[in-house]
């Protein structure tokens, strides 16, 4: 499995996402995700599975050191003793504590000090290996690393071929960091897309093969796309038998364009980076 290195962390450049799967829908595609060689797995409290997902691997006979689980704190548990007892409280469902523990979103539900300190806590209580953010712009992400004693290892944001994210992402690079890729299809488009199909008839891939892949060949970037279909959850993974040119780079990078965001929940005391 290729692997992204951030601080002593290493993860797997391309894990599976759990968003809206719940019930026995997320433990049997979790249970897939790992038959079919996923090492990373996505999860967070405001998913309402992480129980589902600590069973699925419990279940799956892969020693745990060989699996990297990420969770996510939800804001309305940013106060002190409130962040660590959401940590403990993930911890307990998913079977042990999670390899990276991260801020869902930003909130001025709580002052970022007390937050980030709170999560540095968490990690010091073993509750986490490492700790970041997510859905951070780049600004608010400087701010949070400079609160906190622990690296941030990542920001998990929406990226895709249609949403520019090199602000954040060279923000990322210039601490050591990695960003983390949600909704990496565009919640599908990528399947349709005649540019993307273009390419991937060159390589005998999808768009959608694609699509991962141009993330997987920029660096620093983990991508973790989600699928209620086993098929698809194969293909997903088969992006690192084959290499995009510089020149099918460019052409991917150029699909962008000003209104690709898929899903925009950022509270309103905070703002996007414009690329």
């Amino acid at each position: 499995m290729h692997t992204v290195a951030a601080s002593d962390l290493r993860i797997p450049a391309l894990g599976f996402g759990t968003w809206q799967l719940d019930g026995p829908t997320a433990r049997s595609m979790v249970e897939t995700a790992l038959e079919l060689g996923y090492r990373h797995i996505d999860t967070a409290f405001i998913y309402k599975n992480e129980k589902e997902v600590g069973d699925a691997i419990a279940s799956s006979n892969i020693p745990r050191d060989e699996i990297f689980i990420t969770t996510k704190i939800w804001t309305d548990s940013f106060r002190d003793g409130d962040l660590q007892r959401a940590a403990e409280d993930s911890a307990e469902r998913l079977g042990g504590p999670a390899d990276l523990l991260l801020l869902h979103w930003p909130s001025p539900s709580a002052p970022l000090a007390e937050t980030i300190a709170a999560l540095n806590d968490a990690k010091a209580r073993g509750l986490a290996r490492g700790i970041g953010v997510s859905n951070f712009p780049s600004k608010l992400m400087r701010e949070a690393a400079g609160y906190s004693e622990e690296p941030l290892i990542t920001n998990q944001v929406e990226y895709h071929p249609y949403l520019s994210q090199q602000a954040v992402l060279q923000t990322a690079r210039d601490m050591g960091a990695t960003l983390t890729a949600w909704s990496p299809l565009a919640r599908g488009k990528t399947a349709t897309d005649p540019a993307l199909i273009a390419i991937g008839e060159a390589h005998s891939k999808t768009g959608s093969q694609v699509a991962l892949r141009w993330l997987q060949q920029q660096q620093g970037v983990i991508a973790i796309p989600r699928t209620t279909s086993a098929t698809r959850a194969a293909e997903n993974i088969a992006v690192f038998d084959f290499e995009l040119s510089d020149a099918e780079m460019a052409m991917i990078f150029d699909i962008a364009t000003p209104g690709g965001r898929t899903g925009d929940w950022l509270d309103p005391a905070f703002q996007w980076d414009k690329r």
